[in-house]
């Protein structure tokens, strides 16, 4: 993953709770109950990142959730159809989500942790499939890793030293 920082203070972030677990400590004295929220925030123009959070209590899990995905959020090349620029395919552990560019007015085809970070990204039109495992947390994480492996022409053409024209023919 390119790790680009982007400065969260100045964006508009919307969020998402994707999953709620409650999770459990065996220790002398009986058992210590904690959750872990998994979160998705983005501003619906391109940004969008994923954080963990971990607390005794749900709201302050989200809250935690919410500060670890501002800290982590990537920017995706979107075209002229609100779509990602060429087909992808995203890895983390053991799931991977295949990221098909689709035409104007598909809309959405995409499943539940898949499409929580695909529509806070402000991608209007996609087609996925998640593939492998449907652990949530690595779905989500593939789904990032996918979008953040798109290169724009503009990107493809400065790696390579070529103008834009000879790189789209």
């Amino acid at each position: 993953m390119r790790q680009d920082r982007i400065d969260a203070s100045n964006l508009e972030l919307e969020d998402r709770v994707v999953s709620i677990k409650r999770v459990t400590k065996v220790v002398k004295g009986g058992r210590n109950m904690r959750f872990t929220a998994l979160v998705v925030v983005g501003d619906g123009n391109g940004h969008v990142g994923a954080g963990l959070g971990k607390a005794t209590e749900i709201p302050e899990a989200i809250r935690k959730g919410k500060e670890d995905a501002a800290k982590r959020l990537i920017t995706v090349a979107l075209d002229e159809n609100d779509s990602v620029q060429h087909d992808t395919t995203g890895k983390f552990g053991g799931a991977s989500v295949l990221l098909k560019k689709a035409p104007d007015g598909t809309g959405v085809i995409a499943g539940g942790p898949a499409r929580a970070v695909i529509e806070l990204a402000g991608i209007k039109n996609i087609r996925t499939k998640s593939l492998g495992s449907n652990n949530k947390q690595n779905v989500v994480l593939a789904t990032i890793a996918g979008l953040d492996g798109v290169k724009s022409p503009e990107q493809v053409a400065k790696l390579r030293g070529k103008s834009v024209e000879e790189i789209l023919g």
